[in-house]
């Protein structure tokens, strides 16, 4: 294993790991939202076991981080509301859960599953499949808290919201031709997607699982198809959106 290898992997591994410690702060203030408009949600019970969850994961990346020379200190960077202003406290929780689980948990679940499908290091292998197990349940949380919000109320209002918040999920560079040079050989023996991977997972994932999901409860998927395009080399350029908000950190470095 060759030094720049090593320092990737365990750089991407500590990345991982403060992101599990801020999803865990987020799922436990979510949980506290939505008690006090919606206390028979079952995404209260939900959104606490995943804090717990988030904590187990993140001590996992921390050990595998450790393993590969960069040992890790989990400070909380990102957990903050992210929701933009102007929203309604109810709108705001279902923006988030939108952004945090829709989109991040499901796009961690089909990286998880990419990297799955390879061959890894016993120890990378074992520490993907628990957390893949876990990330399937956050993914249909969010999904079923916002069926449960569409039957209830208007969520049209999110749609242009969604290409902001897959702006937050990502670096620009996931879409630049140029970021897989000087890439070194190796990454998924020890559970990190090569960059060119890595965006076919992602725009797969919003193809046939967030947009197709986003319709069906009645969230317009255009704006964001029309986000995705204006990123795709073979796609004319679409008009951009601009907004103040962000979504959560992604899952995986870029």
């Amino acid at each position: 294993m060759t030094s720049d290898l090593q320092q990737l992997v365990g750089e991407a591994w500590a990345f991982r790991a403060h992101v599990e410690v801020d999803a865990a702060l987020r799922f436990t203030r979510l949980a506290a939202a939505i008690s006090d408009f919606d206390p028979e949600s079952p995404a209260i019970a939900l959104m606490r076991r995943a804090a717990q969850d988030e904590e187990r994961h993140a001590a996992l990346c921390v050990e595998l981080s450790a393993s590969y020379g960069v040992p890790v200190e989990t400070t909380p960077h990102g957990a903050n509301d992210i929701a933009p202003s102007g929203l309604s406290p109810r709108q705001a929780v279902l923006y988030e859960v939108v952004a945090a689980c829709c989109i991040t948990e499901t796009e961690s679940v089909a990286t998880l599953a990419t990297l799955l499908e390879e061959q890894a290091e016993p120890r990378v292998r074992t520490v993907l499949h628990e957390i893949a197990r876990d990330e399937v349940l956050h993914g249909k949380m969010g999904w079923a808290h916002l069926a449960r919000e569409a039957a209830l109320l208007d969520v049209t209002f999110l749609a242009p919201w969604i290409p902001v918040m897959l702006a937050g999920t990502i670096d620009d560079r996931l879409f630049s031709p140029s970021a897989s040079q000087g890439e070194p050989e190796g990454l998924l023996l020890h559970g990190v997607l090569p960059h060119e991977r890595k965006r076919e997972v992602f725009v797969r994932t919003l193809l046939d699982v967030v947009f197709p999901g986003l319709d069906k409860f009645g969230v317009d998927s255009a704006p964001a198809r029309s986000w995705l395009a204006e990123r795709l080399p073979e796609a004319p350029h679409q008009p951009k959106f601009e907004h103040g908000a962000a979504g959560p950190r992604p899952r995986e470095p870029v």
